[in-house]
């Protein structure tokens, strides 16, 4: 085979340069992304004046930065595809401010090659026929959870026990959050206040083998951000094991009920389990019942 003058002089395409030529390509993309996503939101959607000197459709640059917490001139760098490092912490507190759908959200994480930390981003593991053991349980309540308390699946029962599961974000179903800073979640719990400080040394004992993980980092400090109470516990440093216990919730539907909880466990290395709640007397058994049949039946919010 002969070779031409110009295959000669021709350079020759290294890994590293065509490795350094995508990273750019992904810079840009995102960049863009950024900027559409910027424009498509109205200062009314988060809160702020229109004013009359606005030229910018949407949000200006300065707006996001401020909202999503981070600095004007890194998040400028950002929409100008420069080379900078993007963290999981800014890229979730981006994707809230542009208020970014699941799909748009898991675009957005891998034009920057990183790895969505939230619930929504790991629940392919809960199979069709896992999503199936939770329906067969109804009208037991039931939720499929991992060691950072995130609400992975659920059946019908369970998105009526606390609060209406369904219209929380996913993102937000976590029950530290919950627990925290749902109005309506925190009504449904008799104890409160106990039951708070005994999530908080729950989470402190299963973040022991998860302390350098981005999740579980941000998941701690958007709770010290929005929760004095979560501050004062946290500060406790008291750890405590899950276990069996008996719970006592006041529905918004059916009223009081004291379920026994259960945590079955599916993968003990991940800490995926299945939470369960049996009726603890025959009073709760028919008012789980009830609640089974006004979830099926899609009976709205009593505050709707």
């Amino acid at each position: 085979m002969t070779t031409t003058a110009q295959e000669k002089t021709a350079p020759r395409q290294t890994a590293p340069a065509a490795q350094g030529r995508g990273a750019d390509i992904r810079r840009h993309e995102l960049a863009a992304f950024l900027r559409n996503r910027r424009e498509r939101i109205t200062p009314e959607e988060v809160g702020l004046p229109r004013g009359t000197r606005r030229r910018t459709p949407g949000l200006r640059r300065e707006e996001v930065a401020q909202l999503s917490a981070v600095g004007v001139t890194w998040y400028t760098w950002l929409e100008q595809a420069r080379d900078i490092q993007v963290s999981v912490q800014v890229l979730d507190a981006l994707a809230r401010t542009l208020r970014l759908d699941a799909t748009e959200r898991a675009h957005l994480f891998q034009l920057a090659e990183a790895v969505d930390p939230t619930p929504a981003a790991s629940c392919t593991g809960v199979t069709p026929a896992l999503q199936e053991m939770l329906r067969a349980l109804e009208p037991l309540p039931a939720s499929v959870q991992n060691s950072r308390y995130d609400i992975l699946a659920y059946n019908r029962t369970y998105a009526r026990l606390l609060c209406d599961l369904d219209a929380v974000p996913p993102e937000d179903r976590n029950c530290m959050i919950l627990v925290y800073t749902n109005p309506e979640w925190c009504r449904s719990i008799v104890h409160l206040e106990e039951t708070r400080r005994l999530m908080a040394a729950k989470l402190r004992a299963s973040m022991a083998g998860h302390l350098a993980e981005p999740a579980w980092k941000m998941l701690v400090k958007r709770l010290a951000a929005e929760s004095a109470e979560f501050r004062e516990n946290w500060d406790r440093y008291e750890v405590v094991d899950p276990g069996s216990r008996t719970k006592q919730f006041l529905n918004p539907y059916v009223g009081h009920l004291t379920p026994e909880h259960t945590d079955l466990f599916l993968n003990p290395a991940s800490g995926a389990r299945m939470v369960t709640y049996v009726p603890a007397d025959q009073d709760t058994r028919e008012r789980l019942e009830r609640l089974h049949d006004l979830a099926r039946a899609g009976t709205p919010a009593p505050n709707s």
